[in-house]
C-alpha cells in the first residue's frame, strides 16, 4: 500500500507531462482547424476566440477550386507512391550492402550516406536544377544525336524525383539507408547462413529471408518517404515550374483566389484581405494533409511497430 501511496505522484506528474504535450501538438491544429471555417467576418472580430459565429464550408469550396483539388490529388499520390517505391527498393539494396558485406572504402562510403543526412540540400539546389534542366545521360546523348550541346530538359516532370530515389540521392535517403542498416545489422546472421546451406544465393536470401522479417520496418521507410514526398515544398518548387502537385499549389492558393472568385460566381471583389485569404488557406492546408491522415489510420499499427523497432523519436 505504501509503495503504490509512492508511484501515486510519479503518475500524476507522468498524465501532466503526456497531456501538456498532447495539447501543444494538437492545439495549432485545433485553431487552425476552426479558422477554415470561419466567415471572413470572424476573423476580425474580437468576441470570436476559437469557435466560429458563422460557420461556412465556402472557405473549402474556394479551396478546392484553387488547388485544382482533383487533378494536383492524383498528380500528387503518383508522384509520392512511385518515389516512395523507389526509395525503398533502393534503399534497402544498399542498407543491406552495409550490414552485411565488406568491400572497399566501406567506411568512407558509409560516410558520405551520413553527409547526405547532414549537409543542408539547399547547399546542392543550383547543381541539381542545372543538372536535370540540361540532362546528359553520362554524356551520351550528343553520341547519338551528332549534337555537341544535345541534351535533355526534365525540368516539370517526374523524372528528376524518380532519377534521385532510385540512385538513393532523394527526399531523406540518406536517414532511411541508415535506420534500414541498422535493422539489417540486428537480424540473426544464423538465419541468412541456413538460407545459404540449403542452397540460397545472397540476392535470394535477402529477398526471402531477409526482407520478409522486416515488413514493419519497409512499411515505417515507405509511409515515411510517402508524407514527406507528399508535403514537399522545396523539391517541388525547384522542378516544377507550374502548381500541378498539391504542395506547390498550396504555395500558390493565395494567388489564385482572385480567378477563382470570380469563376465561381460570387460576385465582383477588388480586394482580397488577408484575413480572407488566411481562412481559404486554413482549409487548403487540410484538404492537403487528409489523404496523409486517411492513410495512417489504415496504417498505424505497422508504423508505430516499425519507428518502435527503429528507435526514431519526434
Amino acid at each position: 500500500m505504501t509503495k503504490a501511496m509512492r508511484e501515486v505522484p510519479y503518475k500524476i506528474v507522468r498524465a501532466v507531462l503526456v497531456i501538456g504535450i498532447c495539447f501543444m501538438i494538437l492545439f495549432p491544429l485545433f485553431v487552425q482547424l476552426n479558422t477554415s471555417f470561419m466567415d471572413e467576418l470572424d476573423v476580425y472580430d474580437p468576441t470570436v476566440l476559437y469557435i466560429p459565429n458563422n460557420i461556412t464550408f465556402n472557405n473549402y469550396r474556394m479551396a478546392f477550386e484553387g488547388l485544382n483539388y482533383l487533378e494536383s490529388l492524383r498528380n500528387t499520390f503518383l508522384l509520392s507512391f512511385s518515389t516512395g517505391l523507389l526509395t525503398l527498393i533502393a534503399c534497402s539494396f544498399v542498407a543491406y550492402g552495409f550490414a552485411r558485406f565488406q568491400f572497399p572504402f566501406k567506411r568512407f562510403l558509409f560516410g558520405m550516406v551520413i553527409l547526405v543526412i547532414v549537409v543542408p540540400p539547399q547547399t546542392i539546389m543550383l547543381s541539381q536544377f542545372m543538372f536535370f534542366r540540361y540532362f546528359n545521360f553520362a554524356g551520351l546523348i550528343p553520341l547519338f544525336t551528332g549534337d555537341p550541346y544535345g541534351h535533355i530538359n526534365l525540368i516539370n516532370t517526374f523524372w528528376p524525383f524518380l532519377i534521385m530515389s532510385g540512385t538513393v540521392m532523394g527526399l531523406k535517403n540518406g536517414l532511411f539507408v541508415y535506420i534500414l542498416r541498422q535493422h539489417f545489422r540486428s537480424i540473426p546472421k544464423e538465419l541468412e547462413e541456413a538460407a545459404y546451406i540449403d542452397g540460397c544465393g545472397y540476392l535470394r536470401t535477402f529477398l526471402t529471408m531477409v526482407l520478409p522479417a522486416s515488413k514493419p520496418m519497409l512499411m515505417t521507410v515507405f509511409l515515411f518517404s510517402f508524407a514527406w514526398m507528399w508535403t514537399d515544398n522545396y523539391y517541388s518548387s525547384l522542378f516544377f515550374t507550374s502548381p500541378n502537385i498539391l504542395s506547390s499549389a498550396l504555395s500558390s492558393l493565395a494567388g489564385n483566389l482572385w480567378m477563382v472568385y470570380q469563376d465561381t460566381g460570387l460576385g465582383q471583389m477588388t480586394f482580397i484581405s488577408p484575413g480572407f485569404s488566411s481562412i481559404v488557406n486554413s482549409a487548403g492546408t487540410f484538404l492537403v494533409i487528409l489523404p496523409i491522415f486517411v492513410l495512417y489510420l489504415f496504417a498505424q499499427r505497422a508504423f508505430v511497430e516499425g519507428v518502435e523497432r527503429s528507435g526514431i523519436v519526434g
